[in-house]
């Protein structure tokens, strides 16, 4: 292992600590088992959004370098804001190096992820949509992200609160869908 790994690696355990000790609103983050460099996230849909009911997965990619140098981030989930996996260019992301500091932490990167996606500036990896657009993929992702392996592995409880909403949603008459 490089020394780069070796600081990486004691980097992205501490602030693993930091996250589940003090989570960020709205966002779960999992290391990879076999890769620690591997973060999976999951952004649950802020009420008063368009992605209200949704759950967006992606993935965070660190450098050997980390924190030294910016990770790269994809969205996996159609949420109608991020190409799904494309290399999202944020202030962030490795897209923009002459902006990362390393004084930031997974916590922060998981806020800026949240913050640019409920935001409508746009940028290389975003997509214009309608917020019925965004909504109506709101209401897919949780199916969706049920067909993702790597998604089930990492959050199971997220995958047995998906699947109670489903049951919930197929219980209600139509009319009361709206």
């Amino acid at each position: 292992m490089s020394k780069e790994n070796n600081s990486a690696m004691l980097r992205l355990k501490q602030d693993y600590l930091h996250l589940k000790m003090d989570p960020v609103p709205y966002v779960l983050a999992e290391p990879v088992p076999a890769n620690f460099l591997e973060w999976h996230y999951v952004v649950k849909g802020p009420e008063s959004t368009p992605y209200e009911g949704g759950y967006y997965h992606g993935k965070i990619i660190f450098p050997e370098e980390f924190p030294f140098k910016p990770p790269s981030i994809y969205m996996s989930t159609p949420n109608g804001r991020f190409c799904i996996n494309a290399r999202l260019c944020l202030s962030i992301s490795d897209y923009h190096p002459e902006t990362w500091n390393p004084a930031w932490n997974v916590s922060t990167i998981l806020t800026g992820l949240l913050s640019f996606m409920i935001e409508k500036t746009p940028t290389l990896g975003s997509i214009n949509t309608t917020d019925n657009e965004k909504k109506r993929l709101a209401m897919q992702s949780l199916e969706y992200n049920l067909k993702d392996k790597t998604f089930c592995e990492l959050f199971p409880e997220t995958v047995e609160a998906i699947k109670i909403e489903l049951e919930r949603r197929k219980g209600k008459r139509p009319d009361e869908s709206r």
